[in-house]
């Protein structure tokens, strides 16, 4: 049997006990074919223990590596640094995936040489009866190898996140690619600077990772993030910093690069309009001067669409109107 692995995943883990059981339970259920890397990132409970637990009951797929705290980046750039398999993986340790899923993602895989799969995922959002899940339909070729050439567009408030991708090992480990330490949101990072590298594609139309969303002090609740926007604001700024000139890379590459990052600066944007401070207005501002400094071309397409137009509203009226707007388009699109 081969003894290189299909598939690395990596497990960050900070202060996990109360569901790492779940996440990595799912992901046994991959067998030998996965390498399932438990990054315990000093946690203070008996996340240390769960890993080493399962390290000692299954030798050969799960490894447990304990560092001292440095957050969800660091504990990523760990698990990518020891990472033997050929594709890579980030699933979050309050995640899992669906076992016939990740089936069919390791006999894929198996079967492919390109630089990223594409796979759907599904929000587990606490009370919720109805589960959305994200698919790629409508703008991927499916079951097949493709490039940018034909890649298609994605509607407004459908995008990429970490959840849906799996990236070629080599690809991620060649380039230095990092994500930065003791900062929230990187996974906007994981899911857009390597894809200025990405040359081949493959969408396979399953629904893999299960994304739950619930827990009060969850980094993506809205309260969490006004009180952690300067690292919203330095994912933006990084985000930012790594778009590629228009002349670089394909136009569709571009053009889903720009729009995955709109995504994100209205995010921002708009929880800096939402904290209400002078202050975080004043840095909403100067978000927005620094893309026109730095990418006046950029500014220019999404200062004038029409979710420009809404997050720049003036005056105190101005912003309310933003909000309801905001709240309006969450409702609709349905994300959190």
């Amino acid at each position: 049997m081969n003894d290189v692995k299909t598939l690395s995943v990596v497990v960050p883990s900070y202060n996990s006990a109360a569901y790492l059981h779940q996440c990595v339970d799912t992901l046994l259920t991959g067998g030998e074919r996965l390498e399932i890397i438990i990054v315990n990132d000093g946690s203070s409970d008996a996340t240390a223990a769960i890993a080493d637990d399962y390290a000692a009951r299954f030798p050969g797929i799960v490894r447990a590596i304990h560092t001292p705290n440095g957050g969800h980046g660091s504990a990523v750039n760990v698990g990518l640094d020891n990472a033997t398999g050929r594709y890579f993986r980030v699933v979050d340790s309050d995640d899992w995936v669906d076992a016939a899923a990740l089936a069919h993602v390791l006999d894929t895989l198996e079967q492919l040489e390109t630089d990223l799969l594409v796979t759907n995922f599904v929000y587990e959002k606490t009370g919720k009866r109805f589960k959305r899940t994200v698919r790629y339909r409508s703008a991927l070729p499916r079951g097949r190898v493709f490039g940018w050439n034909e890649f298609g567009r994605f509607r407004q408030g459908q995008y990429m996140l970490m959840h849906a991708l799996t990236y070629r090992t080599s690809l991620l480990q060649r380039s230095g690619f990092r994500l930065p330490a003791h900062t929230f949101y990187v996974d906007n990072l994981f899911a857009s600077v390597p894809l200025t590298l990405v040359k081949t594609m493959f969408y396979l139309d399953v629904d893999l990772y299960h994304y739950f969303i619930g827990r009060p002090d969850q980094s993506v609740n809205e309260a969490v993030i006004i009180r952690r926007i300067d690292q919203q604001v330095r994912v933006t700024n990084l985000m930012q910093q790594g778009l590629p000139a228009y002349s670089a890379v394909h136009p569709s590459q571009h053009r889903y690069l720009l729009h995955y990052f709109a995504v994100v600066s209205a995010v921002t944007s708009m929880m800096l309009i939402k904290s209400g401070t002078r202050e975080h207005i004043d840095r909403k501002k100067g978000l927005w001067e620094s893309l026109r400094e730095e990418h006046p071309q950029v500014h220019r397409k999404l200062r004038r669409s029409m979710l420009g137009h809404v997050l720049n509203l003036p005056g105190r009226a101005g912003r309310q109107t933003s909000v309801t707007a905001y709240r309006v388009a969450r409702w609709v699109v349905g994300f959190n």
